[in-house]
């Protein structure tokens, strides 16, 4: 029997009498299915973060755990969209996202065009090119997320998301679109030591402050100094093949901007519009502040996701400050031991896990690809002495 036991704004404790979670499954609490992930267990209670607004749920309601952890859906498609913190596509939803709503973020009735890289009889290992989709104004490459030998290939034509294009002799079958858990990163045959620039487009910063592709950079400023605007400028202009935009805790109309802007603006390179190499993530002030973490690990996890293709992605993170606050009211409801100005004891290990997915790397398939985060830092009243 797993039922809700307290409930204090998005932490929730549920007793599990009859199962064993494991730490960062899914759950989904509550009679309206709430989307949760567990953070921590002690013996037969498990503390459930939800990616949710609480308000209505009662104790006592049943909890469902999933048997997975949070994984981002990742195939064609994903150029262009727009999405919340837990990859619900806001394009196909209401004004307001309605409680325990469950949204597949890709289209599944859209079709591409599939053209083979491998023949029956041919042994692929994980990381094996296995075909090319045009999506927008890149090739997006079909990658093996295993070994075995290829008993059946698709003949090129025109496929949705959902058709097999690959089976294995061991009976494996390989998708269009493929899921993978967003806190664990992607894996890549070897880390290099980058010594291509990042040309952001804007002369004092690349003459002053150079940005190497797979290297992280921060941008630090109090109120009303200029970081979003900024950010929004190296996501138009930087030479990366694909732009990941992370609004993680700012206000909604700054993300508005955003959507005005770039659906007017051409790619410099191709031509094409801006949005065709842009994935937007919206996780405004006005969302639960525990989204705000699931958001960011998405962002990287499709930022690896085109990495392994060869590709070489900007990531812009909207702010860290903004993740930190929502960590520190997460840990204060926990009722774990704050180090300064309340923050949790772990705040460095947690910031240093998600910068540290960033760099240059060697893909399984021997492509180079790199990952470079920026990410803005804003401390309450321009106060630089603060732990972020």
């Amino acid at each position: 029997m797993t039922q809700i036991i307290s409930i204090s704004g998005p932490i929730v404790k549920i007793r599990v009498d009859d199962q064993n979670p494991g730490l960062f499954e899914v759950a989904y609490v509550g009679n309206q299915g709430l989307i949760g992930e567990v953070v921590d267990i002690d013996k037969n209670v498990a503390t459930v973060q939800v990616y949710e607004d609480t308000e209505g749920l009662s104790l006592g309601e049943p909890v469902e755990f999933t048997g997975h952890m949070l994984n981002a859906y990742l195939g064609p498609g994903l150029l262009g969209g727009i999405y919340d913190g837990i990859q619900r596509p806001l394009t196909k939803l209401d004004f307001r996202i309605k409680k325990g709503l469950k949204e597949f973020p890709l289209e599944k009735n859209k079709k591409w065009h599939f053209t083979p890289a491998v023949k029956e009889g041919e042994v692929i290992s994980a990381g094996s090119l296995i075909g090319e989709v045009p999506e927008g104004g890149l090739i997006h490459r079909i990658i093996s997320p295993f070994s075995g030998k290829v008993k059946f290939i698709a003949e090129e034509g025109e496929y949705t998301i959902d058709d097999t294009v690959v089976i294995t002799e061991e009976g494996k079958e390989v998708k269009l679109y493929s899921t993978y858990p967003v806190r664990i990163p992607i894996g890549f045959k070897s880390r290099k030591r980058s010594k291509i620039p990042l040309i952001t487009g804007q002369r004092v910063i690349d003459f002053l402050f150079p940005i190497t592709k797979g290297g992280t950079a921060s941008i630090p400023g109090g109120f009303g100094t200029g970081k979003t605007i900024l950010q929004q400028t190296l996501a138009k202009w930087s030479d990366a093949d694909v732009v990941i935009y992370v609004g993680c805790g700012e206000r909604g109309n700054e993300m508005t901007e955003v959507l005005k802007d770039f659906s007017k603006l051409k790619d410099p390179k191709t031509g094409k519009p801006l949005m065709e190499r842009t994935v937007l993530i919206a996780n405004t002030s006005d969302m639960p502040v525990s989204a705000r973490e699931a958001s960011i690990f998405l962002g990287i996890t499709i930022g690896e996701y085109y990495r392994n293709m060869g590709y070489h992605v900007a990531l812009m993170a909207d702010s860290t400050s903004r993740w930190a606050e929502a960590m520190r009211e997460i840990s204060s409801r926990m009722n774990q031991l704050p180090v300064e100005e309340g923050f949790p004891s772990d705040l460095s290990s947690k910031i240093a896990s998600v910068y540290e997915r960033a760099g240059f790397v060697e893909t399984l398939s021997g492509k180079e690809g790199s990952l470079t985060i920026i990410g803005a830092v804003s401390p309450p009243g321009g106060d630089f002495s603060e732990p972020v």
